[in-house]
């Protein structure tokens, strides 16, 4: 008994020690170290640019400090954590990607120190080669470099004064953007050196973490995470298509597998009236800004790619879940596969709500190495590289805040973050085909955006400026009473169907082109002989003075499918649209005493007596008798028409049992179009 209450404190025990220092300088890279490895090697070997790079620019903001300070101080941080100075390279013969921690040697890093900075362009293209530039040597351990710049021209002694930079650079396979502050504390600490020095084999090693990963990933316990993770990663991408092609642009498709890197990109603020909207609905249906915003990018893609009902979206997670590893410098994002299937007549509402059901299965799963997610489908040893991207970045939580960090370099002298440009979101490179980032900032109840696209399937700039003048077209369409002219909580409600990429100026103009009546043709002519015959019927034939049945109505009767919704307004811009095309729909039969002809003339917009071309009417039904005596005063009835003011068409709408304030149609409500048949016939 006794013996057994032992082995489970000691197993509570080996729990609690999971992360440990082992000294060690050679093991298996990490799960996110072999991912940023191969895709770098297999689609972006033959970049002119460098696409994993990160920037961590900084200024000084007071006093001064030292070129050979700032330099030792960089030696020391290298010195203290070991993944700063860790070769990543494949070992055949054991035919995996390793780590190995290389000696601090003055070619294991670089610095660089430059002076007359002065204008902005200048700096610009500083800026712009370090986070594009191919600086390091993965495979030797070369992961770091610093670049010193003196922006002032009077100053040209070998000290930083305010206003200039300190600008490290670090390859991604050794940092995230979590790495950030953790960097800036060791850099801190070494800057102070002489009154604080913490020896490298007293804290825990980036390596360190590499093995525990490796010691989780290996147990075969049925009810170990990892073990969990992945029958739940199995079931959610069973069946997903890797080999689809995803038209993103027509006629453009992915002929290779190799990329160059190289991106459009484009950044917009959303409109604060819809920003308000997205943060009341988020909070009125207890949804992440996360889950809204990603529903709303389904939608585009789904818009984009013509109804692809099957959509996968990459996104990231931090992955530092232990305290341990949290204040660790290295390589810890996870790539996490949100895969859903969308159906046009899915409601707005009910979308978010998958997307929010979905979000949090998959972060209840997310620490299981992307290697491992596309394993479960078989196509690990393709090392698949998704199409699109999607990040959401809170400004109340960002690890990086806008000028909010500074740390002190001697004494007096303290740096802070240079943001003079977004380089993360608008730096021309582009590891993704489309990917969407979201900065929502909280305090300010603002959202930016940045839409970054493949050069390789978006050639041209314009072409990404209107893609995000789409997206905020979708956002408005959700968010924005005004564009449809009903409450803004019926809008939620709206079905994906009934949404559009199509921008209000496209529409009109599209309307313009193919509805428009040239003024040289004409809106007056003799009545065709089928017309006359018609005509001539009904006066010969019938009195008009007596009671009579109509021979020339023709009602046509529909029902919609369950699957696809319609709304009233839908029905009636469609029908509009469709009458004003057609000309024989709204022309008016009158005798001409002057020709002793019967004529037709084209009723027109500009006709003072055209208060309508057609007419809609509403009822309801609730038995089988009632809609049959509806539908036979339809094929009946004298009055529907008036062939002398061109009324030759109307729409009958009948509702089952009530009209619903939602105004749309069910699969048991009934639609009539009926035509007379001096302007209509079968094969119309």
């Amino acid at each position: 008994m006794f013996q057994k209450k032992k082995r489970t404190a000691t197993a509570t025990d080996h729990k609690v020690q999971r992360l440990i220092i082992s000294g060690r300088t050679e093991a298996v890279a990490s799960s996110a170290q072999q991912r940023i490895y191969m895709h770098e090697n297999l689609y972006f070997s033959g970049s002119d640019l460098s696409i994993y790079n990160s920037l961590v620019p900084l200024q000084i903001k007071r006093g001064s400090v030292s070129t050979e300070h700032i330099h030792l101080s960089l030696v020391s941080v290298i010195q203290q954590h070991t993944v700063l100075r860790t070769a990543i390279c494949f070992n055949s013969i054991r035919n995996q990607i390793e780590q190995n921690i290389q000696p601090l040697t003055d070619d294991i890093y670089s610095f660089q120190h430059s002076q007359d900075v002065s204008t902005p362009e200048q700096l610009d293209r500083l800026l712009t080669n370090e986070l594009t530039g191919k600086h390091f040597d993965v495979e030797n351990g070369k992961v770091l470099r610093c670049h010193v710049v003196q922006r002032s021209a009077e100053n040209h002694d070998d000290s930083l004064h305010e206003g200039d930079l300190i600008i490290f650079v670090i390859h991604h396979i050794a940092f995230d953007l979590s790495s950030y502050k953790p960097f800036l504390k060791a850099f801190e600490r070494a800057c102070w050196a002489n009154e604080y020095q913490q020896s490298v084999l007293t804290i825990p090693q980036y390596i360190d973490f590499a093995l525990y990963e490796q010691a989780l990933l290996a147990d075969i316990s049925a009810d170990s995470k990892m073990n969990k993770a992945r029958r739940f990663w199995t079931n959610l991408m069973h069946g997903y298509d890797w080999d689809g092609i995803r038209h993103l642009v027509p006629n453009e498709s992915r002929a290779d597998r190799l990329r160059s890197g190289r991106g459009y990109s484009t950044a917009f603020t959303i409109d604060q009236d819809v920003v308000d909207a997205m943060m009341l609905f988020a909070s009125a249906n207890n949804v992440t800004m996360f889950s809204l915003s990603l529903a709303c990018y389904y939608i585009f893609l789904f818009k984009l790619t013509d109804h692809d009902d099957d959509l996968c979206v990459v996104s990231s997670a931090a992955n530092r879940p232990e305290k341990e590893i949290q204040d660790m410098i290295g390589m810890f994002v996870n790539l996490l596969l949100y895969r859903i299937k969308i159906h046009s007549n899915t409601t707005f509402k009910h979308l978010v709500q998958q997307v929010q059901q979905l979000s949090n299965e998959i972060l209840e799963h997310a620490f299981l190495p992307y290697q491992q997610i596309i394993d479960s489908s078989g196509k690990r040893k393709h090392n698949v590289i998704p199409s699109t991207f999607f990040q959401y970045e809170s400004l109340l939580s960002s690890t990086i805040l806008k000028n909010s960090f500074e740390i002190s370099v001697g004494q007096g002298s303290f740096v802070n973050s240079y943001n003079d440009r977004d380089l993360n979101h608008q730096s021309g490179i582009s590891r993704f085909d489309i990917s969407l980032a979201v900065i929502h900032d909280h305090h300010m109840r603002s959202t930016e955006c940045f839409l970054n696209c493949s050069t390789d399937i978006f050639k041209q700039q314009d072409y990404v400026d209107l893609l995000s003048k789409r997206f905020q077209h979708i956002l408005t369409q959700l968010f924005c009473s005004s564009i449809v002219g009903e409450p803004i909580y019926d809008q939620f409600s709206i079905f994906i169907s009934n949404l559009s990429l199509n921008l209000p100026e496209e529409i009109e103009e599209i309307q313009k082109v193919i509805f428009h009546r040239l003024p040289t043709i004409a809106n007056e002519a003799p009545a065709s002989f089928a017309q006359t015959r018609v005509w001539l019927d009904e006066r010969i034939r019938f009195d008009p003075d007596k009671p009579q049945i109509a021979i020339y109505n023709m009602p046509f009767v529909y029902r919609l499918q369950s699957t696809h919704p319609l709304s009233i307004k839908q029905l009636h811009h469609a029908l509009h649209l469709t009458v004003n095309k057609h000309p024989s729909l709204h022309t008016s039969l009158y005798f001409g005493t002057q020709k002793n002809l019967l004529m037709q003339r084209v009723i027109t917009h500009e006709d003072k007596n055209n208060n309508y071309v057609f007419s809609i009417i509403e009822t309801t039904y609730e038995t089988d008798e009632q809609l049959n005596e509806i539908l036979h005063d339809e094929k009946r009835n004298p009055h529907l028409f008036d062939l002398a003011q061109g009324l030759v068409f109307r729409c009958h709408i009948i509702y089952y049992k009530q009209i619903f304030s939602n105004h749309l149609l069910s699969d048991k409500d009934v639609l009539i179009f009926n035509f007379h048949h001096a302007q209509f016939d079968f094969p119309s």
